[in-house]
């Protein structure tokens, strides 16, 4: 990869703190935003204005707890706050289902304090799917949660949840997610992203801020402290804006120099690289352990088609010609048997690499849509107190999905078990980690994988014949020693 850009920015993070499920992440978000002075920019993939971000019952006379009526209440009783929230754009289309929704966004139109705008500035084809919220430039979260519904739930994921509901009052699945709260520099930098892409989407040009605030919950305890973040992304050509592949350089140099093990929370497998980085390493005699925490199938008809067919054909592949015995697939599902969709990107490596990001492991994140990672690489300094809290967010993922407490991972795992093993060994808990089993492909799925309908690589790649099309690559196919 050399002569590629692996990152934008190497920043330090005062505070850092890796939110692990929506419902502590939108109470966190809530107390954060109380605290906003002069500016709040919410960009993300979608926002559904109708969402609770609080299962507490407001206080009387005190803030709502809805996501449109906290907005408008924030901007109403903060008279030096401007707020602005930047959508992507085709994903519109949904407001016009959601009952209030549209009356709401017509009220934050006609506030002075709020603006709303549609970001359309991309190739065709292409996805906006950062999720940055910056606030005062001091506080900012990057990572994988939208404010949107479906995405509130516990870190016990809860079979038949009362409190996991739609505004229309009917009930979705499980939801388990990661993002990563910063401050210091390394929010001011993600504001600059922010205020970047604000202006790529037609708004004005915002200036930087230099406030003394400190919008950082005070009950919120930071895992790490004066910590180096790296930021990393991805951008398609578009116009006057210059192609950014950083997200897929780091990504396969993560992979090419892990020494120990893997650990992977993802939506998606069908990046023909990100495959082939995993198969090189299994080829070797002695290969990292690599772990796989995935939905056993993706949200929506269309894309359990495409990308679940794509992710078959290609982890079909990885078996037939690998040895395996390092590398597994896992789904989760909780005590009512019920599968918890995984929508968290985040990766462990040797518990010297954490990861949190947007980023998915398909062709579209590395090259296609506008994404965010953050990176926190304890390698060069080997600071013991960074890598053991880089542990502990594993173990505590691991014991999450597992249903065990956190110190019987820790033990476990500080004690030689392999996460594997550790995996196998809690079979019976009542919430649990199962291997993934590859479907078999009736041939329009087939088709379907092979056309990459929904993960193109490059925007051009829709336009190109499906017969020039491939989504297994070269290396994954190739025969290892071992299997010869």
């Amino acid at each position: 990869m050399s002569g590629v850009e692996k990152f934008w920015r190497k920043v330090k993070a005062s505070r850092a703190r890796v939110v692990i499920d929506g419902a502590d992440y939108f109470e966190t978000l809530r107390k954060a935003m109380l605290q906003a002075e002069k500016r709040i920019m919410l960009i993300g993939w979608d926002f559904d204005t109708r969402i609770s971000l609080s299962k507490d019952e407001p206080e009387e006379d005190g803030p709502p707890v809805t996501l449109g009526d906290f907005v408008g209440w924030l901007a109403d009783n903060r008279p030096d706050l401007e707020i602005k929230i930047l959508k992507w754009k085709t994903s519109a289309i949904k407001l016009l289902g959601r009952g209030s929704t549209m009356i709401t966004v017509a009220k934050w139109a006609v506030h002075d304090q709020i603006e709303f705008k549609l970001d359309g500035a991309h190739p065709v084809g292409c996805c906006h799917h950062q999720k940055i919220v910056v606030i005062d430039d001091n506080f900012a979260v990057c990572g994988g949660i939208d404010m949107t519904t479906d995405r509130w739930d516990t870190r016990e994921h809860i079979g038949q949840d009362s409190r996991r509901k739609r505004p229309n009052g009917s009930q979705y699945s499980p939801w388990h997610d990661v993002t990563m709260i910063v401050d210091g520099q390394a929010a001011s930098a993600l504001g600059d992203l922010a205020r970047d892409r604000w202006v790529t989407a037609g708004g004005e040009q915002l200036e930087p801020l230099r406030l003394e605030n400190d919008p950082w919950p005070a009950d919120v305890e930071p895992h790490f402290e004066n910590i180096d973040i790296t930021i990393a992304r991805t951008r398609a050509k578009h116009e006057n804006v210059e192609q950014v592949r950083e997200i897929e350089a780091l990504f396969l140099d993560q992979i090419r120099q892990a020494e120990k093990f893997i650990y992977i929370e993802n939506q998606y497998f069908t990046s023909r690289k990100i495959a082939d980085a995993i198969a090189l390493r299994l080829e070797e005699a002695d290969p990292p352990e690599i772990i796989l925490v995935m939905p056993k199938t993706a949200d929506g008809w269309l894309e359990q088609k495409t990308m679940d067919s794509a992710r078959a054909k290609m982890v079909g592949a990885i078996y037939a010609n690998k040895d395996t015995s390092r590398f597994a697939i896992f789904t989760p599902v909780n005590e009512a048997n019920e599968d918890i969709y995984v929508h968290a990107k985040i990766m462990i490596i040797d518990d010297q690499i954490l990861r949190v990001g947007s980023a998915n492991l398909n062709n579209r994140s590395l090259g296609l849509d506008s994404e965010c990672d953050l990176v926190i690489d304890n390698r060069e300094t080997g600071d013991r107190a960074v890598s053991q809290q880089i542990a502990a967010i594993r173990f505590s993922l691991l014991a999450e999905h597992c249903g065990v407490d956190e110190q019987v991972a820790a033990d476990a795992l500080t004690g030689g078990c392999s996460m594997m093993d550790f995996i196998q060994q809690h079979r019976d808990c009542k919430r649990k980690l199962l291997p993934f089993e590859i479907p078999e492909l009736g041939a329009a799925e087939e088709i379907l994988a092979d056309n990459k309908l929904l993960d193109p690589e490059r925007p051009d790649e829709f336009f190109e014949p499906f017969s020039e099309r491939t989504v297994v690559g070269d290396i994954v196919k190739r025969a290892s020693p071992s299997s010869q």
